[in-house]
């Protein structure tokens, strides 16, 4: 379909983006851009390429026009260099006023350039969190006509740490509108978000993959932080009935070392790492070892990403951090039907900052990874405070946004019911309980 007159697009903004291309609005884009003119603040949770980008690119060409004091009307944070040259770039592409002026800010050596194209003019900037702080402590970016912030990939900014330079860029705004765009919303997106966002709507797209994958059964668990990981693993491994044999896959060997330590102390001489590194952490020289070994039931393999492994038939695979490159992820839990056999069950561990990597891979198979209750009995971990980290004292006119519908969203542990792994899994668990 054309352009709907109630998304209230310009005629001559509309006529360039079909001469691009555009010729029919997104779902997020029919879904926001009328919330936008209507001067709410807005989050919008959608995965990567649904369009949020394009949304917010359109929204502001349709409501800025040229300023001649010079003076930016909108303010865009995003996660790196390489993010504020596509923004720019989309401006370019889409824009059609050519008066308008756009100037990026992002991390290089020193901020003359910077400063001296702010000072030239510039209508919105589109700039990574810490270099707009610095540059506006430098008195060189002017937010006193700010009307728009909008904060892009956000999810990606508060896994980099930077809710600071955010929250201290928005408070420094007198009045605005503010636009969230985000892959996922947790706990850590609004603590950075709760000082200076409006009653917001939340605007929730969810686009799966064209067809879903045939995988391996899967549970996610969604814990605060990695003690609390290191927590829920010893207390399943504790179920030596249940967890008969374990391939457990971390990103680095520290990750690895405190993982053979803690559970080493717990279930005595159980635990070994595939091709370990060091002398004092007990080898296991290769898979079909593992699987042999009627003593050994827990195997922790680092950063494995090239190598292929062949791990049917063993009753359980946990994730204990997310890889890097969402392929490998994939290929750990395909099914395999020509296997036969018992199949293999996949928990995965993730933090509110894993949960953007967790809906890639969503995206990627097609479906959402059922979510797992935390245990009763689970010992939630203290965070360590960084400065980053701590939360600023709400406001009592800005109640924080609702997150209603989160399909992440944490159950207080006291809510939380024990081993409560569903009725198709306990069948499937029971199965694992003949293994050995």
């Amino acid at each position: 379909m054309a352009w709907p007159e109630k998304l209230k697009l310009n005629k001559q903004l509309i006529k360039t983006i079909t001469e691009k291309g555009l010729t029919s609005p997104k779902d997020v884009q029919q879904k926001t851009l009328a919330r936008i003119y209507g001067g709410q603040d807005v989050v919008i949770s959608g995965p990567d390429g649904c369009g949020k980008t394009t949304a917010y690119v359109l929204a502001v060409l349709n409501r800025i026009r040229f300023n001649p004091e010079g003076v930016p009307l909108v303010l865009i944070l995003v996660p790196s260099k390489e993010n504020v040259l596509a923004v720019v770039g989309e401006f370019e592409r889409l824009g059609s006023n050519k008066q308008l002026s756009v100037v990026g800010l992002y991390p290089a050596p020193g901020t003359e350039n910077q400063m001296d194209a702010l000072a030239e003019g510039a209508d919105i900037v589109v700039a990574t969190p810490e270099r707009a702080r610095a540059i506006y402590l430098k008195l060189g970016l002017n937010l006193n006509k700010i009307e728009l912030l909008i904060i892009d990939d956000a999810d990606l900014i508060v896994k980099q740490g930077l809710q600071l330079p955010v929250t201290e860029l928005a408070n420094s705004i007198t009045k605005c509108q503010h636009l969230v765009f985000t892959s996922v919303i947790h706990d850590k997106l609004n603590r950075m978000i709760e000082p200076f966002m409006q009653s917001a709507a939340v605007v929730e797209i969810d686009e799966s993959g064209e067809s879903k994958m045939e995988t391996l059964p899967q549970l996610l668990y969604h814990v605060p932080n990695f003690t609390t990981k290191l927590n829920l693993l010893s207390l399943f491994m504790q179920d030596s009935e249940v967890f008969t044999k374990t391939a457990i896959f971390v990103n680095t060997r520290q990750t690895a070392e405190k993982i053979y330590q803690t559970l080493q102390n717990r279930r005595a001489k159980t635990v070994g790492l595939l091709n370990s590194w060091s002398a004092e952490l007990a080898n296991i020289a290769s898979v079909d070892d593992f699987k042999h070994d009627t003593n050994t039931r827990v195997m922790i393999i680092c950063d494995v990403e090239k190598e292929a492994l062949d791990l049917h038939g063993i009753p359980f695979i946990i994730n204990f951090e997310i890889p890097a490159t969402t392929g490998v992820f994939i290929n750990r839990i395909k099914a395999d039907t020509s296997a036969g056999g018992d199949e293999t069950m996949v928990l995965t561990f993730a933090t509110d900052i894993e949960l953007t990597d967790v809906k890639r891979i969503e995206q990627a198979i097609g479906y959402k990874i059922q979510t797992g209750e935390l245990p009763e009995a689970l010992i939630i971990g203290e965070a360590k405070k960084s400065p980053l980290e701590i939360k600023p004292e709400p406001s009592k006119t800005k109640p924080s946004i609702s997150t209603t519908g989160d399909a992440f969203q944490q159950k207080k542990p006291e809510n939380a019911k024990t081993y409560n792994y569903g009725a198709g899994v306990k069948a499937k668990m029971s199965k694992k309980k003949k293994h050995g």
